[in-house]
């Protein structure tokens, strides 16, 4: 079974990566992309829970609002990060995302109450300093680069927190409730604010594309993603994942091509902050190791 893991896992990072692409191929503004892709996302995870796996989707209460706020960073994060890719390009918006890494190894040891990583605070720098050059050489993308982090941070709080509910229900439940609760908080603040018609305005190209987007680029990926893990180790996982914004910036570089081409700075800073996170994840499997090894002892 490993190979055929192995496999599956690199088709859904290339397809996570591949997500970024369709963002900029939708002419929709980032309001109605994350409004529509979370109510499609939402109906057609309910649709295999219920009807095909057949299984409840009940929870308790307190879990129930929790998984409600959890989406609401989820749809803050999408909305940033498809925002980055409008007003600069894929290739930025990507990157940007290696920051969660930095922003991880603050708020972890925080929320988990546990001892902050030396190791982790070190590669933190390292991507701070890459994304800073960024910063610096490609100026013109700072509207970008700002939303860009701002998206790293909101899929941080995504992630820790998720991380916090663990293991409370299934995971198929935790992804429903957290996609569904992001598009309910999303049309509640649409509704309020009174641009629920200029979200719900979209043309029949976008709205084919964001149904593409919802089905294959997002429900899928994340039901495989948890199927996967009897197969493969979370380490594997992660740094399976890691190659992302690489998937992401060379095909957006093939398919949209000049608007996406960069500096070489930006590709050896975007490497630094890559190898970065690889390092990092080795460096946290090994310590996992050593700790489950002396436990056994």
């Amino acid at each position: 079974m490993k190979t055929p893991a192995i496999f599956r896992l690199h088709l859904i990072v290339f397809l996570w990566g591949f997500t970024a692409i369709l963002g900029k191929l939708i002419s929709a503004d980032a309001p109605n992309i994350v409004f529509y892709r979370m109510s499609f996302a939402a109906i057609f995870l309910y649709i295999f829970i219920r009807f095909i796996q057949k299984r409840s989707l009940q929870v308790p209460k307190v879990l129930f609002f929790q998984l409600i706020g959890i989406g609401g960073m989820m749809a803050i994060h999408w909305f940033c990060f498809f925002h980055a890719i409008k007003v600069s390009n894929v290739a930025i918006a990507l990157c940007c995302l290696a920051t969660s890494t930095l922003f991880a190894s603050i708020m972890e040891p925080i929320v988990f109450k546990r001892k902050l990583d030396v190791s982790e605070v070190v590669i933190g720098v390292i991507i701070l300093a890459c994304i800073s050059l960024i910063f610096k050489i490609e100026f013109q993308y700072k509207v970008g680069i700002f939303y860009g982090i701002l998206a790293a941070l909101f899929g941080t709080f995504f992630s820790v927190f998720n991380g916090k509910l663990y293991g409370k229900t299934t995971s198929g439940n935790i992804i429903f409730y957290e996609i569904f609760g992001g598009w309910a908080l999303a049309a509640i603040f649409f509704t309020l604010s009174g641009q629920i018609f200029e979200v719900t305005e979209i043309n029949y190209r976008d709205l084919a594309l964001i149904t593409i987007l919802a089905g294959v680029f997002t429900a899928y990926p994340m039901l495989e993603s948890v199927s996967l893990m009897k197969y493969i180790s979370p380490f594997t996982l992660i740094l399976t994942v890691n190659l992302e914004p690489v998937y992401g910036i060379i095909l957006a570089f093939f398919i949209f091509g000049e608007s996406e081409k960069m500096t070489p700075i930006f590709y050896i800073a975007s490497m630094v902050m890559i190898v970065a996170i690889v390092i990092n994840g080795i460096l946290k499997n090994r310590k996992a190791k050593k700790a489950k090894k002396l436990i056994e002892e």
